[in-house]
């Protein structure tokens, strides 16, 4: 038997015995060594999640040791640490042709949850195309942060950043954060607008050379223009990330973009939402607008490669580091805004 932490009602995680999984061909059990938060599993704490009916193990941010191989994986020895993410796409619907592989027909369907647990089994199609072995050198704190890096390296192909662009970063939250240290790493100038102050403090450690501490509503856009008129001589931002998902901020980034710029929409609003466009502003001016969802095998191996040099710094947005035991105790600290990204360590 082995210790799962499951959400059974908002507000409520019980952690529960459950019989030890199984290998089938090709399929993988992982021995979980640390578990992240993350902004989808606060969410479900809050209110639920249309993906997550209760009660349901959830987690999906993990790195870990080869506990159990199933029959014809070559790939893995028992007791490598392994690192991956949660999905992969099946390579073969219009999409996957497409080459837009995020957007695979059947990507959330044999998506994987259950990360805080002390064991996890990987489907094939996640061993096959998005599982790697953590190199001893890599924390494996660190190496649990290549689902979100991944999400945020297919952000940073679209948004095509260039060395010394100044980029706009709105929300200071935990992708937000880890935009900015991958932009750093990519040579562009970063500015960080958030309403936490100690958050801020952590952009600028990561390498972000201005931070705005401000709510996103309209009577704070305009300082956040004078901001950005200010360090880009009076032409706008030439990237901006949207990371808060409010339509707030969605308005924001579309004010704050340079003509010629770019916006990435990163933080979805809830469904339903609207937001009012300036039609010739997008066209006049001739704004780029990209959407990022989820990401690619790609993305997922430049990630990899990223953590395991050491380019992209991930440990400072690891606020703690506690036992399963403590899982609801954690998102309740989150629930009041506390800290960034906590380890859970089953």
């Amino acid at each position: 038997m082995i210790q799962v932490g499951f959400l059974t009602a908002p507000g409520r995680v019980e952690i529960r015995s459950v019989p030890a999984p199984r290998p089938g061909p090709g399929e993988v059990v992982v021995r979980v060594r640390a578990a992240l938060t993350d902004g989808t599993d606060l969410k479900a704490f809050r209110r639920g999640h249309p993906q997550m009916p209760m009660p349901t193990p959830f987690g999906h941010e993990f790195s870990g040791d080869v506990a159990v191989l199933g029959a014809g994986v070559d790939r893995f020895r028992v007791g490598d640490g392994i690192m991956a993410v949660h999905s992969a796409p099946c390579g073969t619907c219009y999409w996957c042709r497409a080459d837009q592989e995020s957007l695979c027909a059947s990507v959330m369907e044999t998506k994987i949850l259950g990360a805080y647990a002390e064991q996890l089994l990987l489907p094939s199609h996640i061993v096959d195309r998005n599982a790697f072995v953590k190199p001893a050198s890599l924390s494996y704190e660190a190496a649990a942060f290549l689902e979100p890096l991944s999400c945020v390296v297919h952000d940073a192909a679209l948004l095509s950043p260039r060395s010394g662009d100044v980029v706009v970063v709105i929300g200071a939250g935990g992708f937000g954060l880890l935009h900015v240290a991958l932009l750093c790493a990519l040579g562009a100038r970063v500015a960080v607008m958030g309403r936490h102050a100690q958050r801020l403090e952590l952009a600028r450690a990561l390498g972000a050379e201005w931070t705005l501490e401000l709510g996103l509503g309209s009577h704070t856009l305009g300082e956040a223009r004078l901001l950005v008129e200010e360090i880009t001589d009076g032409r706008g931002a030439d990237r901006v990330v949207e990371c808060t998902g409010q339509v707030d901020g969605w308005l924001a980034a579309l004010g704050l973009a340079r003509r010629g710029g770019t916006i990435s929409l990163f933080g979805g609003p809830p469904p339903g939402s609207t937001v009012p466009v300036d039609t010739s502003r997008i066209h006049y001016d001739q704004l780029t607008v990209v959407s990022p969802f989820h990401f690619r095998p790609q993305d997922v191996r430049r990630a990899y490669e990223l953590l395991c040099a050491g380019s992209v710094n991930v440990e400072p947005l690891i606020t703690d580091r506690v036992p399963l035991g403590e899982l609801e105790r954690v998102f309740a600290r989150l629930e009041r805004g506390e800290g960034v990204k906590f380890a859970v360590l089953p």
